[in-house]
C-alpha cells in the first residue's frame, strides 16, 4: 500500500474517532500495520503547572500497567524524558536506558524489547508522546527508511486527534482582549503596574483593571499565577 492510500484511511479514522477509545483503537491497528504489536499514546495538558494532567491510553499487559503505575516509573522512563524536551524520535536501546538499567530490564521481561517513541507539541502547549513497541525482531535501519515517514506523520495526527478529543471535555479559559494581553506581556517583563501605565501611556488603575479581569477569565489568583499560566497556554 503506498504512502498516500496509508495516510487517507488513517486520516479518516483518526480525525472522525468520536471517543479517545475509538481513535486509539485505529492507533494500534496503524501500530500492527508497521509491524508493533504494542501501541502507547500520553497526552500532557498546560496545566495545572504543579501537576499538570496526562491522559494515557496503551494496550500494553494489565500486569505492565499496573507495574509501571505502582513503581511510579514515569519518573525514571527516558522515553518520557527524552520527549519533554526533544521531539526528535527515539528508537530504544542499551544506552537509552544506560541510567535506568532495572527499568529496562523489568519492561523487557514484560515483552517490551524493541521501541520506537515521539513526542509533539501544539500551539496550545499541549504535548503527546506516541511509543510504538514489540518483543522481537531489532528495529533495523532498513525498516526505519521504509517506515520512518509513516511513523512521524502518525505522531502529529494521532496528537491532533486526542487532543480534539481530550480539548472537548476541557473548557477554555475566556477569550482575553488585546488590553488585557499587552499589559500581561509587560508585567510577564517585570514590569509594575505604575511602569506599563508609562508605557501604555494608560493610569496605574486601569492597567489593574485590566489585569484583574485577566485574572478572572484565567481563573488565577495573582499577576504571577495569571502570567504562567497565560504563558503556558500560549496566549502570551
Amino acid at each position: 500500500m503506498n504512502f498516500t492510500h496509508w495516510q487517507d484511511l488513517q486520516l479518516q479514522g483518526l480525525l472522525t474517532a468520536e471517543t479517545e477509545d475509538d481513535l486509539f483503537a485505529v492507533l494500534a491497528a496503524a501500530a500492527r500495520d508497521l509491524g508493533f504489536e504494542y501501541c502507547a499514546y500520553g497526552l500532557r495538558m498546560p496545566l495545572p503547572v504543579s501537576n499538570p494532567k496526562v491522559y494515557m491510553r496503551n494496550n500494553y499487559s494489565s500486569h505492565w500497567q499496573e507495574r509501571y503505575a505502582r513503581l511510579n516509573y514515569v519518573r525514571i522512563d527516558p522515553t518520557v524524558a527524552h520527549g519533554m524536551k526533544s521531539i526528535l524520535p527515539l528508537v530504544w536501546n542499551d544506552s537509552v536506558f544506560g541510567q535506568s538499567p532495572e527499568f529496562w530490564e523489568d519492561a523487557r521481561g514484560h515483552g517490551l524489547r524493541v521501541g520506537w517513541a515521539q513526542s509533539s507539541y501544539d500551539a496550545r502547549g499541549v504535548g503527546g508522546l506516541l511509543t510504538l513497541a514489540r518483543s522481537h525482531d531489532v528495529l533495523s535501519e532498513a525498516e526505519l527508511r521504509e517506515h520512518s515517514l509513516k511513523m512521524s506523520w502518525l505522531v502529529q495526527v494521532a496528537h491532533e486527534g486526542m487532543s480534539r478529543l481530550v480539548s472537548a471535555t476541557t473548557p477554555p479559559p475566556s477569550v482575553l482582549t488585546s488590553r488585557e494581553l499587552e499589559v500581561l506581556r509587560w508585567t510577564a517583563d517585570g514590569k509594575t503596574s505604575g511602569e506599563v501605565g508609562q508605557i501604555m501611556h494608560i493610569s496605574e488603575r486601569t492597567v489593574n483593571f485590566h489585569v484583574n479581569n485577566a485574572l478572572s477569565k484565567l481563573g488565577a489568583v495573582n499577576k504571577t499565577a495569571g502570567v504562567v499560566k497565560a504563558a503556558m497556554l500560549r496566549l502570551l
